[in-house]
């Protein structure tokens, strides 16, 4: 059964296409979590429709208006939607009440210079953003804690999950096996070819995490000539077991946003000029 379930399969085109993580949210009555899809939005091609990206070629004017779309239709007040630079780093920041609505309108406002936000104000709706990279999700529900992170490539290969769990220790005390993730869609190996020194640090990882051949083959499908399909979804999921999450505690999207281009974009499938999707994550005040 898939993860992040459609809210708006049956509405019209013009809702906001949001895709929820309905079994988090129906255990935990005050928090919000999802992932966005293409469609319900203002922007124009080819970053039609819901394009959440500011710093793609899209109108400033049309991101913010999706982005209003998607609060809106999550039921939060834009002013609390924070987001981050994301550099393609491993870095993990603390977001604090005098950080809420960072980067909501203008790319200079953003928190610099990471790629993962954690929080345990509530009323702080973290957000990132993608088109292909992992979307990870942590919370710890005694703690009152939640964690966003962007992971591609190199996001994976500097084990930012991993980062972002250690971050989450350090500054709010949570315990790694309280901690729930999540996995959200991105693209897939069936999609994801890679070579070079894509292929080199992943190794290094795979090798790091001393998983036996079975779990590295899951991880990653070599092909010769130096090529191989790396599954970013299950490498972030060792990483998560091996920093200490449970891996009961660890769900994973079944969708490939290669594969599905009719409901999300791919900065791969469609050549690198395309639109950007958004996750979020947040628990609201009481």
């Amino acid at each position: 059964m898939e993860l992040f379930v459609r809210h708006d399969e049956e509405s019209t085109a013009k809702e906001p296409s949001l895709f929820l993580l309905s079994s988090w949210m129906e255990r935990e009555g005050g928090l919000t979590a999802g992932f966005s899809g293409r469609s319900g939005g203002v922007s124009a091609k080819p970053w039609d429709s819901l394009n959440i990206g500011l710093h793609v070629g899209d109108k400033a004017d049309d991101v913010i208006r999706n982005r209003r779309r998607i609060a809106e239709g999550i039921g939060w007040s834009f002013d609390a939607w924070t987001c981050a630079e994301q550099v393609h780093g491993a870095r993990v920041a603390a977001v604090t009440e005098a950080d809420r609505g960072r980067g909501r309108s203008e790319l200079q406002d953003a928190i610099a210079g990471c790629d993962a936000l954690m929080t345990n104000v509530p009323g702080v709706l973290l957000t990132s953003f993608y088109a292909d990279c992992v979307p990870l999700y942590f919370y710890e529900p005694a703690a009152g804690v939640v964690a966003l992170a962007h992971a591609g490539w190199r996001g994976t290969a500097g084990m930012i999950a991993k980062e972002t769990l250690l971050a989450m220790e350090s500054a709010y005390g949570v315990n790694p096996g309280n901690v729930l993730a999540a996995i959200g869609p991105s693209i897939d190996a069936c999609c994801y070819e890679v070579d070079g020194a894509v292929v080199t640090e992943l190794e290094r990882i795979l090798g790091e995490l001393g998983l036996d051949s079975d779990a590295a083959a899951a991880c990653m499908r070599r092909k010769g000539n130096g090529k191989a399909e790396p599954s970013l979804k299950e490498i972030n999921r060792q990483i998560m077991i091996k920093a200490g999450i449970l891996a009961s505690h660890i769900e994973l999207s079944n969708w490939c946003t290669g594969c599905r281009t009719d409901l999300f974009y791919s900065h791969r499938t469609e050549g690198g000029r395309t639109g950007r999707m958004a996750s979020w994550i947040g628990i609201r005040e009481r």
